[in-house]
């Protein structure tokens, strides 16, 4: 399946209309293995969306489980994709967040397990974000 009808196909699975902004923001998410932030598409886009079209996409995508908010150690919001099975209103995104202190792109490392510790009784976690910080994968391989 060719990202033009991927991404037809995930607007319509969530019932969103095919505008040229979600089209192409959710064509750059699609092609980033990094969190973006709002400054960065727009940095991407050059002025092509307005900043509240972006902002507007970036809450509907995250309303509708596309994207889920990632926060930095800087307190920068980004945003990054969903796994398949999130949905609206149910993230299933709680996984380690990484920031590259060279380069300063986040990641999403979907694969390292995170084992929450035993919580005090009437205690209740309703999210959990892991926020590590070093040197990836990329930057090591330059050093």
């Amino acid at each position: 399946m060719s990202i033009e009808q991927q991404i037809r196909s995930i607007l319509k699975k969530h019932s969103l209309r095919k505008t040229a902004a979600r089209q192409e923001v959710l064509s750059v998410f699609l092609h980033s293995d990094t969190a973006l932030s709002h400054s960065k598409l727009e940095e991407v886009f050059d002025n092509k969306f307005d900043r509240v079209t972006l902002y507007r996409t970036l809450k509907t995508f995250e309303q509708e489980g596309l994207i889920h908010k990632v926060l930095d150690d800087n307190a920068v919001v980004k945003w990054a994709v969903c796994k398949d099975d999130c949905s609206s209103g149910h993230h299933h995104d709680d996984h380690v967040h990484f920031k590259c202190d060279i380069c300063h792109e986040t990641y999403c490392l979907t694969n390292v397990p995170i084992h929450l510790a035993q919580l005090p009784k009437g205690f209740q976690v309703n999210s959990f974000q892991l926020l590590a910080t070093g040197v990836c994968d990329k930057c090591n391989a330059l050093a």
